[in-house]
């Protein structure tokens, strides 16, 4: 029982151990998530206000390329300042001596991987936001560097945790079978297409599938939105469709429920102070990684005419020496 009280106090600097709040940082602010997450964890008398941490650090980040990203850094950056008092820094370096865990919220996943490196480095536990990465490549490195480093990280979208999904996730239905889901999907030059916002859809299908998706093939639906198919080892499919809002159903053992919903932020900001105060990743690696390949490979796909791609030559060519 003292290794443990002494590793967790090694671990998040004691905070939790006296009762104290998590002292968190924010890396980029371009995203109405830092808002969002923020409001949640810092103000008491919210609604749907989570207990355990409180921001209090920020690094700006932003990308010049992306105007979802430039248009929006200094607003925000303006509210959590004003609103929440949340204190600025220079550099990640700086900000990681001032607390105890990050979220890394870059609306850009491209430089996920140099910005989550000195967080690593400083031994702080880290959530990454969607896209985990600009690539599998960089998500595969971020996982190796902080395996390396002993430190804690996941990564995933709020959408995983929504009742609907956790319900099925959980057997409600017992062993799904097939499953659809539904999502906007947006696309961003500068990421693979489903990155951007189909991640949000691709995660709430692996969220009920589960791993073992062995081939996918991109196409399209016939009004001519983004259709993705995979296909399991067990020879089960799931399937992602581009839509207007999230929706889904998934069939199993035991019949059919709703999968693919969004229940808002609270669920996710839930899941990410549980894995700040225990250091366990409620998803593994593993499924971040297939997660990933599968949306790369439905870009391999689209550009092979929609022949299928096998996730195990996406991760292998991804795997190669950088």
């Amino acid at each position: 029982m003292k290794l443990l009280l002494f590793w967790l106090a090694g671990l998040l600097g004691c905070s939790t151990l006296f009762g104290a709040d998590l002292k968190i940082g924010i890396i980029g602010c371009d995203t109405s998530h830092v808002i969002a997450f923020t409001e949640n964890l810092n103000d008491p008398a919210a609604k749907d206000h989570v207990a355990g941490g409180k921001v209090v650090a920020a690094y700006k980040g932003g990308s010049k390329d992306i105007p979802e990203s430039w248009s929006r850094v200094e607003e925000y950056s303006k509210t959590l300042r004003e609103k929440h008092g949340v204190k600025f820094y220079e550099t990640i370096e700086e900000m990681c001596k001032d607390v105890d865990v990050v979220l890394l919220e870059s609306v850009d996943g491209r430089p996920h991987l140099e910005q989550v490196k000195p967080v690593l480095e400083a031994g702080k536990p880290v959530f990454i936001d969607k896209p985990m990465a600009g690539s599998l490549k960089d998500v595969i490195e971020i996982f190796r560097l902080a395996k390396e480093a002993k430190v804690p990280v996941f990564s995933s979208s709020s959408l995983r945790f929504s009742k609907d999904n956790q319900a099925v996730h959980n057997g409600s239905i017992g062993k799904v079978t097939y499953a659809e889901t539904y999502g906007p999907c947006s696309l961003e030059p500068h990421h693979p297409d489903l990155f951007w916002y189909g991640v949000h859809g691709t995660e709430a299908l692996f969220t009920v599938m589960g791993t073992g998706c062995e081939t996918v093939r991109r196409g399209t639906t016939p009004d001519g939105r983004i259709e993705v198919t995979g296909t399991w080892s067990d020879g089960r499919k799931g399937v992602y469709r581009e839509d207007k809002s999230f929706h889904g159903l998934a069939r199993g053992e035991k019949g059919e429920a709703p999968a693919g919903t969004f229940d808002g932020y609270v669920p996710l900001v839930q899941a990410i102070m549980q894995f700040f105060q225990t250091g366990i990743a409620p998803v593994k690696p593993e499924e971040t990684v297939e997660i990933l390949a599968f949306m790369e490979a439905a870009d391999a796909s689209k550009q092979a005419g929609g022949t299928p791609v096998k996730l195990s030559d996406v991760i292998k060519q991804s795997r190669a020496p950088r």
